[in-house]
């Protein structure tokens, strides 16, 4: 396959769509190929099954034009950055080759979502790794930032806040079509679920004086050859 621009890896379906589902359609917006990895299939959920949640991600995979997408079904509920899973996620980016990686904040209630942060940095270093038996060649991704996918009432810093002001509806109409998780069985209260998706993108365009926009962070320095890159 073609290498990707940017990978998201995501924990369970919907993931991707709700943290940077903007970030992914202003990407593609500007040409560049954008794939999902999917760690598990989401399921078991109150309202799910395995095909609903196919259909689902079918569908907002339609809506963001993704250039690839793949399940890993690695354990829901349970799932650990052990060494199956490693190899596993250590040869997706041998076969994506992507050049930035966008892996679940470190930090989270969700026992899911830190161990899939822990496996990306793992997963990432194994990629490179010569004189191994993974499958395809070696490869560093040169990149790794992390969304914010995070059910703590925490505040972290980004470090990057991307405008998603002109993609904000098909980020919601993606974020939509995973009814069995975001609308089935919740309250219609406001503010729903949903509610709470795009009032996060517009506090954010707020920080950076644009209607909606997605954080990013790097706990490492982002290198520019020039302050133009900033504007």
């Amino acid at each position: 396959m073609d290498p990707l621009d940017i990978l998201v890896v995501a924990p369970h379906p919907d993931d991707a769509e709700i943290s940077v589902g903007g970030i992914i359609a202003v990407s593609r917006a500007q040409g560049l190929r954008v794939g999902v990895v999917e760690l598990t299939s989401g399921e078991p959920t109150p309202h799910g099954t395995e095909e609903i949640r196919q259909q689902e991600t079918a569908a907002a995979t339609t809506i963001l034009d993704l250039s690839w997408r793949h399940t890993l079904n690695l354990p829901n509920r349970s799932l650990q950055p052990d060494m199956e899973a490693r190899r596993k996620l250590a040869e997706v980016f041998r076969q994506c080759r992507p050049r930035i990686i966008l892996a679940p904040f470190w930090q989270d209630a969700h026992p899911d979502h830190v161990a899939a942060s822990s496996l990306c940095d793992d997963a990432r270093f194994w990629s490179k790794l010569s004189r191994s038996d993974l499958a395809f060649d070696p490869y560093w991704p040169p990149m790794l930032l992390h969304y914010f996918s995070i059910h703590l009432r925490i505040h972290p810093a980004a470090s990057v806040v991307v405008d998603i002001s002109n993609h904000i509806e098909t980020k919601m109409k993606a974020v939509n079509a995973y009814r069995s998780q975001l609308i089935q069985g919740r309250s219609e209260t406001f503010p729903t679920v949903v509610d709470d998706i795009r009032d996060r993108a517009r506090y954010w365009g707020w920080t950076i004086a644009k209607a909606y926009a997605e954080p990013l962070s790097n706990r490492e320095q982002i290198g520019i050859t020039s302050l133009t890159d900033i504007l």
